[in-house]
């Protein structure tokens, strides 16, 4: 399972590393040390920890994660596979964004739930790129 350290899910949840550390410190999001001693979180802990806070609508500031390119680099909340379609959703920072695609483009991504990745909308279509 992928982890990600404490400037990186400040990051993807949209606040500041202070933020994060003190929700960490407070025990609002579980981390472990790694043989060097920085301080990670568990991916789908992150996940469950976004889509929490983006229901409580607790944010920075209101700035999105947008580009020219409508790029929202965030993290897989959730996959529901069918037998031929997929359904991915995407938390970035406030925003939650759900992809429909193919059961084999997931497989072939390796998308998981806790895994980093980045929806990039286009009218009205989500494609998602494995970071």
């Amino acid at each position: 399972m992928q982890s990600y350290t404490i400037g990186q899910a400040a990051r993807l949840l949209g606040v500041s590393p202070d933020t994060a550390r003190r929700w960490a410190d407070a025990g609002r999001i579980t981390t472990h040390r790694d043989e060097s001693g920085r301080r990670l979180v568990d991916g789908r802990d992150l996940a469950a920890f976004s889509v929490e806070l983006a229901r409580s609508g607790i944010a920075e500031d209101d700035t999105p994660y947008t580009s020219a390119r409508n790029a929202f680099p965030g993290i897989v909340t959730a996959i529901k596979l069918g037998d031929v379609a997929a359904q991915v959703e995407i938390q970035a920072g406030p925003h939650r964004l759900v992809s429909l695609l193919t059961r084999e483009a997931v497989e072939e991504l390796g998308l998981e739930v806790g895994m980093e990745a980045t929806a990039r909308v286009k009218s009205t279509n989500v494609h998602i790129d494995r970071v």
